[in-house]
């Protein structure tokens, strides 16, 4: 179980840090053959809430039988389908262990850190949208700060930071996958 850990992405060490955590976890859901989704929520029509999407992109050279993925850019979990993925989700594999991937808005000090928590996160928070709670463990990417006019904050957040956060949570994602499960280097990511 991961207590509240924060990564600044800016940290040289930050892929290494966030590989080191991801695999003691997945090493103990894939002892109880529980099968790892990724949750990757957001939109490509907002920079600051593409994120999840992005990071969806990204991982799709990782699914294999047990790791699969929801969200990309092609195929987006929004606001819209969030539910009806989750339903698909429960009925498609016994018992997953989901980790829902998501941008979040925060303090000026806290934007480009990377959240990991062994707890549901809340999509749509910041847009003031009633969700459901979802996943096992929350990643979530401080995109921009918070405030008043939140989605006009999330339309004007640099790309960079989005990329940033998306590149070195995909990374530290794929590192402890193959850490964990012993792959042969795939392919980099």
């Amino acid at each position: 179980m991961i207590d509240k850990t924060i990564i600044n992405s800016n940290e040289t060490r930050s892929i290494f840090i966030l590989t080191d955590i991801l695999s003691e976890e997945f090493s103990l859901v894939l002892k109880e053959d529980r099968p790892i989704v990724f949750l990757c929520i957001g939109t490509d029509r907002s920079t600051g809430d593409s994120l999840g999407p992005l990071v969806g992109d990204k991982l799709t050279l990782l699914l294999r039988n047990k790791i699969f993925c929801y969200g990309n850019l092609k195929s987006p979990v929004h606001a819209k389908n969030l539910t009806n993925t989750l339903n698909e989700i429960k009925k498609t594999y016994n018992n997953p262990y989901i980790i829902a991937i998501d941008a979040c808005l925060g303090s000026s000090q806290s934007v480009g850190n990377i959240i990991i928590e062994s707890k549901p996160l809340f999509p749509g928070a910041a847009m003031h949208k009633l969700l459901p709670p979802v996943g096992d463990l929350s990643i979530t990417g401080v995109v921009n700060i918070s405030g008043t006019l939140e989605f006009i904050v999330l339309q004007n957040t640099r790309l960079f930071t989005v990329m940033q956060l998306a590149d070195i949570i995909s990374k530290g994602i794929y590192h402890s996958i193959i850490k964990t499960l012993n792959f042969k280097k795939i392919s980099s990511i």
